[in-house]
């Protein structure tokens, strides 16, 4: 068991089952609805204190019947509602039509959406599509969507930002841009990863009473992990450790003009704690490295033969930062797989494991690709990874095995033990090497004797809060992937292992 194991993350067909169930206990369905409205509104008020008017736009269904509930929660506070409706609202049916009943109790006219509509509210609320959505928004929503985007105005998203897909996070056309979104019983999967992370905002779970964890036979499509990971896998050391206790890497990387990203790699490996760091790289990259980090042992290799010897000695290969994809290259990675230690592999030792060794599996091993890769290991396009990333990463772990890191926005790590999301990164992320330096960081956790698993999970997690709190510390523009080595080592020893520090 991987602990702590993080909140749990649903499909939406599992939240939908564990409504069906709360209500089949006694709980009413109004009554339910009206708990997520009063959630969802007193998240508002206390985001937005000084609101005086709402814009509440409503769809069909039950998200649409939270919004009417919002309504006339706004008009019985004293807030004036704009009550917008892109479906009849006469058409609506059970806990939905009550809920247009109790609006127009309260004393709300409801104004059919026509695209000359302007939304005159302090904030916009959305409540048009909810999680049922499985297709591409259609017209009059997807009008509707791009005026509340085009309003410029603060956005809550009831549940979900309307267009999002819940499972996957994937875009369904287009998607409403939410400020705070308040999500109900139990969180979505699609919340947290690909084009979702930049339409949610800010994000609140409310249970609205409902104990999830009774239902232990709905098993969570995936774990939001927690920075508390790293405390509970790396302890303070013993007082008479030595170097022999934390093992010893190999980066094999630097092609010839691609010496760099070695470099990295192996500076991020030896601040978060391997004992021994060495590094095979081609002959014209030694002196390079013996400036930047004389703690790294380098040797300049032309041929694998050079390192036969070196392969024996170490305990984890990390395989790709500058690799390259030439004959040098190319010999390096089949040295490394017929070493039979644990391997870390990135950049082009996975582009030359999807050409050459397109069925090779493994148990000791941990990939780490970018979307674009992960297309090319699994014969599909980058388009379909990401309209998709739980399927790909899932599926690229049972095809080739071990560990899988999916990086991107909301990276997904699955292994034996399932899928990890991890919450933390930021867009100063976007820059070239920041997938050396976490390969470095994994390799350095595999050293010291962490499972593959933990190993893939800790490191993601490390990897992202470094870079949290390196644009924390002097923003997220101009962030270099050498700037995460020292704050990944500040997070890594036990007395600054403190959740506040990342974020």
């Amino acid at each position: 068991m991987l602990t702590p194991e993080g909140r749990p993350l649903y499909l939406a067909e599992q939240v939908r089952e564990l409504d069906r169930r709360t209500i089949a206990s006694g709980i009413n369905g109004f009554e339910l609805m009206q708990r997520a409205a009063m959630a969802a509104y007193d998240a508002l008020r206390a985001r937005w204190p000084r609101t005086r008017r709402l814009s509440v736009v409503c769809g069909g269904g039950n998200n649409a019947g939270d919004g009417y509930v919002i309504a006339a929660l706004a008009v019985c506070d004293g807030i004036d509602a704009q009550l917008v409706a892109v479906r009849d609202p006469t058409t609506l049916t059970g806990d939905a039509a009550r809920a247009r009943e109790m609006a127009e109790k309260a004393g709300l006219r409801v104004q059919a959406w026509a695209p000359d509509v302007e939304f005159d509210g302090d904030v916009v609320v959305d409540a048009l599509l909810g999680t049922g959505l499985n297709g591409e928004v259609r017209e009059p929503f997807r009008g509707a969507i791009e005026a509340i985007n085009a309003s410029r105005k603060p956005v809550l998203a009831v549940d979900i930002p309307s267009g999002l897909s819940a499972d996957s996070g994937a875009v369904l056309g287009c998607a409403v841009d939410a400020t705070l979104t308040v999500t109900f019983i139990g969180d979505k999967l699609g919340l947290h990863t690909g084009a979702a992370v930049a339409h949610v905002g800010e994000h609140r779970l409310e249970a609205l009473g409902v104990d999830v964890a009774v239902h232990d036979d709905l098993v969570p499509a995936a774990r939001l992990l927690d920075i508390r990971l790293v405390g509970a896998w790396l302890p303070p050391r013993r007082r008479d450790s030595h170097k022999g206790h934390y093992g010893h890497v190999l980066v094999l990387g630097g092609a010839p003009g691609f010496g760099g990203a070695a470099l990295l790699a192996s500076e991020c490996a030896a601040r978060l704690g391997a004992g021994l760091i060495s590094l095979a790289t081609a002959p014209e990259h030694v002196t390079a490295s013996l400036v930047r980090c004389p703690e790294v042992m380098v040797r300049g290799v032309r041929s694998a033969t050079e390192i036969s010897e070196l392969l024996k000695a170490v305990d984890v290969l990390v395989v790709g930062p500058g690799l390259a994809q030439g004959s040098w290259g190319q010999a390096m990675l089949q040295a490394a797989l017929g070493a039979g230690k644990p391997l870390v592999l990135d950049a082009d030792a996975l582009n030359l494991l999807a050409k050459h060794w397109p069925q090779l599996h493994r148990d000791d091993w941990i990939l780490t690709p970018h979307p674009g890769e992960a297309a090319r290991l699994l014969g599909t396009t980058t388009a379909q990874i990401q309209a998709d990333r739980s399927w790909a990463v899932r599926e690229l772990q049972r095809r080739r095995g071990g560990c899988v890191i999916l990086k991107g926005a909301g990276s997904l790590i699955a292994g034996p033990a399932g899928v990890g999301v991890c919450p933390y990164g930021n867009p100063g992320m976007a820059s070239g090497g920041m997938g050396d330096a976490l390969s470095g960081m994994l390799g350095a956790l595999v050293a010291q004797r962490l499972p593959c698993e933990v190993a893939a999970r800790l490191g993601a997690v490390l990897h992202a809060s470094a870079a949290d709190a390196a644009a924390q510390a002097a923003g997220e523009r101009g962030l270099l992937a050498s700037d995460l080595a020292c704050y990944a080592r500040r997070l890594a020893n036990p007395r600054n292992q403190d959740a506040g520090e990342t974020r």
